[in-house]
């Protein structure tokens, strides 16, 4: 089969930009205005978060959303640093620095590009959702316990990365600035009631105006004697520039006996569960989309240029990004049509890290920690884990055990763990629902599809058993049926029919299977005729040399040929 390059990259701005009109560039314009002022705030607060800086958060937000938005698959999807990537970002610094984030960020790149062009897009969306959920609401458990050292003010240092000693760390040192807290607090209540005020203006984006301006006062007049200097801002902790920076590679610390090529292999895993992240939430994020907009993403496009984003990226000191739901929603909801609007948006963040660098370095750090406490907060999905208590206890049992693995040891063991589990999970139902039925004397034909209707029950010939796989032939239903076929006397039916008329797929175990089972009964005097096989479950019996272990009349169409067949043998056995 020819591969076609245009089926799996064709960017959305190109077709679009077609039929361009004025006023949809009015609409998409005043989209990308106001979805740019809402990745403001986030943009900084999770690049603060994830043991970066604001300049690493809103540098993502700016390439990485220009990046998506022209070469994207959909055509409203807004890119950007995400929560989800604060817990994966932050371990990897502590482990291996920023040299170590820069690999394992390219790396996960590369792995996008290549499921992009693998064709993989389809497969990533069959992520199950309790793993899906269950990963989120652990990451929101553990962004909201990064905070507690800014909302509270305690202005410690070196805290664990891990969950559990990170709360150890923070009841030993426990301690409240109490301007912190009030910010903080003020901040939070901003962000749970302007929406209720108006939906007009991001909550988020409220509370730091407010906050940076109260902040600001209290600094400016203030008496020395209220300690407001103790209240900690950006720009107390991080040095802001006035641009993009240029490209630039971190100083690689290799340990004593590390080579680059160890590193790689160490950070591979983690560069595996930034991209798993990256494909998930860039595609769910696409698919709510196109429910709202009425259209089709490219899901192999969109995965690709992702990828481009995350190659590109971290030479300019940046942190992994996906599509966010949020500020696709955003954009969506304010008129945006087209990735104009995504470009805009990244248009608008650069005028921001250009010209308002001063005033981002005046925000409370305890009030962008309220931003991320209600970032967590959303992501937590607590609604859904109580509407899931009531689905089958596998469900939910998946959905717990990638939760807790989240939270106490990290998300690569989680979204590997609870793939796997989920996997499992699917064998299982898939081996219930695969059933194999025995017929000794007839056949009723009201059960059958491939019976004629103006038949009654077929006869079954005497010393003839009819066997049939009701489901998928792979590798645990091979396993079943060998074990009943093994546990059946030669003696007593010397002649088996199997039926595989719903039968919609052999995998290489069943093949296996079955050339041992024609093989032993060969050796035991039995014949085996196959019944109903459909043309590619034909095909791959025929490639995998089945049919020439068998003589062309014991394959037959249906369960007539099948019998007829069967009272031949049964009068020559005579």
């Amino acid at each position: 089969m020819k591969y076609d390059i245009s089926e799996v990259f064709a960017p959305k701005l190109f077709s679009t930009l077609r039929k361009y009109t004025r006023a949809q560039f009015a609409q998409d314009a005043l989209a990308g205005i106001i979805v740019g002022i809402v990745a403001i705030p986030l943009a900084i607060a999770f690049g603060i978060s994830s043991g970066v800086g604001p300049t690493e958060g809103l540098v993502t937000a700016i390439i990485a959303g220009l990046l998506i938005a022209l070469f994207g698959g959909s055509k409203v999807q807004i890119g950007g640093p995400t929560g989800a990537f604060i817990v994966i970002i932050y371990g990897i610094i502590q482990q291996y620095g920023l040299m170590g984030l820069t690999i394992a960020t390219v790396m996960a790149g590369i792995l996008l590009l290549l499921m992009g062009f693998a064709k993989l897009g389809s497969v990533i969306k069959f992520v199950p959702y309790p793993v899906i959920v269950g990963f989120t609401a652990g990451i929101a458990v553990t962004i909201f316990s990064t905070q507690m050292n800014d909302f509270f003010g305690m202005g410690l240092h070196d805290v664990p990365a891990n969950f559990v000693d990170k709360w150890i760390f923070y009841v030993k040192h426990f301690s409240v600035n109490w301007w912190a807290l009030a910010i903080g607090m003020f901040s939070l209540l901003v962000c749970i009631f302007m929406p209720k005020l108006t939906k007009r203006i991001p909550g988020s984006l409220a509370a730091i105006v407010f906050a940076t301006l109260a902040a600001w006062l209290l600094k400016t007049f203030a008496p020395e004697s209220w300690g407001i200097a103790s209240l900690q801002t950006i720009s107390d902790l991080y040095e802001l520039p006035h641009g993009i920076p240029a490209p630039h590679l971190p100083e690689m610390e290799l340990q004593e006996g590390e080579t680059f090529f160890t590193l790689i292999q160490k950070l591979f895993p983690s560069a595996f569960t930034i991209s798993m992240l990256g494909a998930i939430e860039s595609l769910l994020s696409a698919m709510v989309a196109d429910g709202v907009i009425g259209d089709k993403h490219n899901s192999n496009t969109e995965l690709i240029a992702q990828g481009i984003a995350n190659i590109v990226v971290p030479f300019f000191g940046g942190i992994p990004a996906t599509g966010a739901i949020a500020r696709t929603m955003t954009n969506i909801n304010n008129g945006g049509r087209t990735p104009v609007a995504g470009v805009i948006h990244a248009i608008v963040l650069l005028l921001v890290l250009l010209l308002l660098g001063q005033l981002v370095g005046m925000i409370p750090m305890a009030c962008l920690a309220a931003v991320l406490i209600m970032v967590s907060y959303s992501m937590s999905g607590w609604r859904t884990i109580r509407g899931l208590i009531k689905h089958p206890t596998r469900d939910l049992a998946v959905l717990l055990i990638t939760f807790f693995l989240t939270v106490i040891f990290d998300l690569t063991v989680a979204i590997e763990i609870g793939i796997l589990l989920a996997l499992v999970l699917f064998l299982m139902r898939t081996n219930e629902e695969t059933h194999i039925r025995t017929f000794h004397n007839e056949i009723d034909p009201n059960e059958d599809t491939d019976v004629q209707s103006n038949l009654e029950h077929l006869t079954i010939p005497q010393g003839v058993e009819v066997y049939e796989i009701d489901g998928p032939y792979f590798f645990g239903i091979a396993n079943r049926f060998d074990d009943v076929m093994s546990r059946v006397s030669g003696k007593k039916y010397p002649i088996r029919i199997i039926r595989m008329r719903k039968v919609p797929f052999v995998d290489s175990t069943a093949m296996h299977n079955l050339e041992m089972l024609i093989q032993r009964s060969h050796r035991e005097g039995i014949t085996i005729i196959l019944s109903g096989v459909k043309e590619h479950v034909h095909k791959q019996l025929l490639k995998g040399g089945i049919e020439q272990m068998m003589e062309p009349k014991n394959i037959c169409p249906n369960i007539h040929v099948a019998l007829k067949r069967a009272e031949e043998l049964v009068k020559e056995r005579a």
